[in-house]
């Protein structure tokens, strides 16, 4: 069945694992106690203040303590749905002040502007929040890459290693799974978008293998024809 749309990931695939682990992260944590006490006041941080006190079962938890339980969930790589929206808050004020640009590699920023070129649709599956996403490829190295994806998608869609997840993004997308690849460089994200009926590739720009799955180094090497 012909590939209509691409899936991909971002951190070790459209961009460097170091960029988001060296300088995203450590932007919003510091930058992180600041903001809370700054635009807590705004009713969308106010909303994630609130569902950080439901999923820590801590409803009575001061502002204080909800900064202390985010930079906790920061220290433990913690995939709280709350805490990657106020970091994409604060990295849209860094980005917004020019104080961050998003990386992506150039093999990457040519495939997609060819893909899109040709016809597919491109989309966007990622654990940083859809906010974070737009922000990496709106405000690029390479200039603002946002008019190639026609969506997004982060963990409201469901984690990433779980079939269920890559089933919601298909519904959505409005494919077959099969006329959808999934590019990662996780093993266990490429298992579940397979066991979901997806066609996938691995990247493997530091080397290595990808088990069960095409391999390639760099996008230049996908032929989405081929799958």
């Amino acid at each position: 069945m012909t590939i209509k749309a691409i899936l991909t990931d971002i951190e070790g695939t459209t961009s460097a694992v170091s960029f988001v682990f060296e300088v995203l992260f450590p932007y919003a944590e510091r930058h992180l106690a600041l903001f809370v006490q700054q635009q807590g006041g705004r009713p969308d941080v106010q909303a994630q203040l609130e569902a950080v006190r439901v999923e820590s079962n801590e409803p009575q938890a001061n502002l204080q303590r909800v900064i202390e339980i985010l930079q906790g969930w920061i220290a433990q790589d913690r995939k709280a749905t709350p805490l990657k929206a106020l970091q994409g808050m604060i990295w849209e004020q860094g980005y917004r002040d020019g104080e961050l640009k998003g990386h992506v590699y150039p093999d990457a920023v040519a495939a997609l502007k060819q893909w899109h070129q040709a016809g597919y649709q491109l989309f966007v599956y990622s654990s940083g929040s859809i906010q974070a996403q737009k922000l990496i490829f709106g405000c690029s190295q390479a200039g603002d890459l946002s008019p190639l994806f026609s969506g997004y998608f982060d963990t409201t869609s469901g984690p990433k290693r779980e079939a269920s997840s890559y089933e919601r993004i298909t519904q959505a997308i409005g494919c077959a799974p099969q006329q959808i690849l999934f590019l990662s460089d996780i093993v266990e994200e490429l298992d579940a978008a397979r066991l979901a009926g997806m066609a996938t590739c691995g990247l493997v720009r530091e080397g290595g293998t990808l088990a069960g799955h095409a391999n390639v180094t760099t996008f230049t090497q996908i032929d989405p024809t081929t799958f």
